[in-house]
């Protein structure tokens, strides 16, 4: 069978310090990234635009020959992975899979707190989703999860105003709405691609002992140990070190904005998924 390389897909530049990180622990392997800048944020949109969206994004990596693709996007993970995976996969009678980050996440979770209080900052879209309440009550059923909608993090972010004085005034808002909602929360998870990028401003506005996750490391892990467990899936992996990009928006502005949260400059090329 033809080796081809790992999809990864989000909706913007977030989805970036996913597969920063899954290079990290998996450098063997070739990536084909796909951004639907054009269409972001996915945020605020709808659940049935969002899964319209993310299935085109998906189904163009599958056209290029993508075996395994991983949404790098909680809000597509959480408004259309599911039924990605139960309605449309099953009609594409195809042997690729489509992965997500909430799992992962949510399968860890209650490993890193000590009074079963987790606290998740993440976007609208997927706090009104109550996909991490309804994943973490399955693994860790006395975890309670408290969550807050950051909606100003991301334009913070990917208008290059991340470590600026007005970023301070959002973050410590909505850190501090947060930790009213649960009086022992020791976990913090950073329920958006995006959030990374401002760990240091969100650091300084919690308490001392509270621990902050991101979810690169833990997706990253995941998807190795998926790929260990899958070995029909794993075969079908290519494996030159090689990592190339693709943006449904202006490749010139991907390619200025993606240095940002890969870590390195890229280049891209632009397509149409639709």
């Amino acid at each position: 069978m033809t080796q081809q390389p790992i999809g990864v897909f989000d909706s913007g530049y977030g989805g970036l310090t996913i597969l920063k990180e899954i290079i990290r622990v998996l450098p063997q392997y070739d990536y084909l990234y796909l951004g639907d800048n054009a269409r972001a944020p996915y945020g605020p949109r709808s659940f049935e635009t969002v899964y319209r969206y993310t299935l085109q994004c998906v189904q163009w990596l599958f056209a290029q020959g993508c075996p395994l693709v991983i949404l790098a996007c909680n809000t597509a993970s959480a408004k259309a992975l599911r039924t990605i995976q139960q309605r449309n996969l099953p009609l594409m009678n195809t042997q690729n899979r489509v992965l997500g980050v909430i799992r992962p996440t949510t399968e860890m979770m209650g490993n890193y707190t000590r009074t079963n209080e987790v606290g998740i900052l993440a976007t609208a879209g997927t706090v009104l989703s109550e996909s991490y309440l309804i994943e973490t009550k399955k693994f860790f059923p006395e975890v309670r999860v408290y969550q807050e909608a950051c909606p100003m993090w991301v334009p913070l972010v990917e208008n290059n105003e991340y470590n600026g004085a007005g970023a301070d005034y959002f973050v410590e808002q909505h850190v501090s709405r947060l930790l009213q909602k649960g009086a022992h929360i020791d976990t913090v998870l950073l329920a958006c691609t995006h959030y990374p990028l401002l760990e240091h401003k969100i650091r300084q506005y919690l308490p001392a002992g509270v621990r902050l996750l991101s979810q690169g490391e833990i997706v990253a892990d995941s998807l190795s140990d998926y790929l260990n467990r899958h070995p029909e899936m794993e075969s079908r992996c290519s494996r030159h070190q090689q990592v190339k990009f693709a943006t449904t928006d202006s490749a010139a502005d991907f390619d200025a904005h993606a240095a940002i949260f890969f870590g390195k400059s890229v280049h891209s090329l632009q397509v149409s998924v639709e």
